[in-house]
């Protein structure tokens, strides 16, 4: 593929985005939104690092998306974000210690099966 440069730096960066999000909301500890709490809710939300990196990324994952699919056909790029499923289960398995089961591995495995089947079509 002549553009998987593009594609493979917008799955990147969402799948970096949401790992940033995620480390974030680890800081930030389990939300229980109600109405009086939600300002001091969205202030420690939003002041938080992880947060504003995770925001950064899903930004510039837009931008190279955009870029994409100026290029590429969305029936061959879009199923590509897939490899972000991948990514991120790679991820939370190694820095937020998720368990990685055999069904989980099986899913992953066919996720890549199905990018390389729509990256050869």
């Amino acid at each position: 593929m002549k553009h998987i440069h593009l594609i493979l730096t917008a799955v990147f960066l969402n799948t970096l985005g949401q790992l940033c999000l995620k480390a974030g909301m680890i800081k930030v500890g389990e939300v229980n939104l109600t109405w009086h709490k939600l300002p001091s809710i969205l202030l420690s939300v939003f002041r938080n690092p992880f947060i504003e990196l995770g925001v950064l990324c899903y930004t510039l994952s837009l931008l190279f998306w955009l870029w994409t699919l100026s290029k590429v056909d969305v029936s061959v790029a879009y199923p590509m974000l897939s490899i972000g499923y991948v990514l991120s289960v790679v991820a939370g398995y190694f820095w937020f210690n998720e368990p990685l089961g055999a069904m989980k591995i099986a899913g992953v495995f066919i996720i890549m099966i199905g990018v390389y089947l729509v990256a050869h079509s």
